[in-house]
């Protein structure tokens, strides 16, 4: 797997007071999830981009892996409020997902939309996504995180 490229802290965090302000909709792709610093316990906010969409849930990737400070903080303590389309700052907890579900989601992620993991697969640097039988090792390698709420 190639390194992915880090994007600047400023492009990252600018979508963050647009989705605040209920403008989810003008960002579809995006969700803004708030959760606590596991050791200062201090609210952080990062944006994703949503992968996959199920009922009461967005499903994410942690495309810089298990060691990016959002994922531990969610590993550490799972309730976050989520901020995507309509849906303003409603409660909800994180799933991390093992490698075998991981493998199933991006499975399902591909025959839905086969142009979009391959954008995907690029952007992640991931060139064996569209490969068989590769996916649950992608999955430990980009781990994915299911975000449930009712309210989405």
């Amino acid at each position: 797997m190639g390194g992915v490229p880090r994007i600047r802290r400023w492009l990252a965090r600018a979508p963050i007071p647009l989705l605040r302000a209920g403008l989810g909709p003008l960002l579809p792709a995006f969700v803004l999830v708030e959760h606590l610093g596991r050791r200062t316990g201090r609210r952080r906010y990062v944006v994703l981009e949503v992968v996959l969409r199920e009922p009461g849930a967005v499903v994410v990737a942690a495309g810089y892996g298990p060691t990016s400070q959002w994922y531990r903080n969610l590993a550490a303590d799972p309730r976050v409020r989520l901020w995507w389309r309509r849906a303003v700052g409603v409660r909800g907890r994180a799933e991390l997902l093992g490698a075998a579900e991981g493998a199933r989601v991006l499975e399902r992620y591909r025959r839905l939309h086969p142009w979009r993991a391959r954008l995907l697969a690029r952007a992640l640097g991931i060139a064996d996504l569209d490969r068989p039988g590769t996916l649950e090792q992608i999955a430990g390698r980009v781990p994915l995180v299911r975000l449930r709420s009712p309210r989405l």
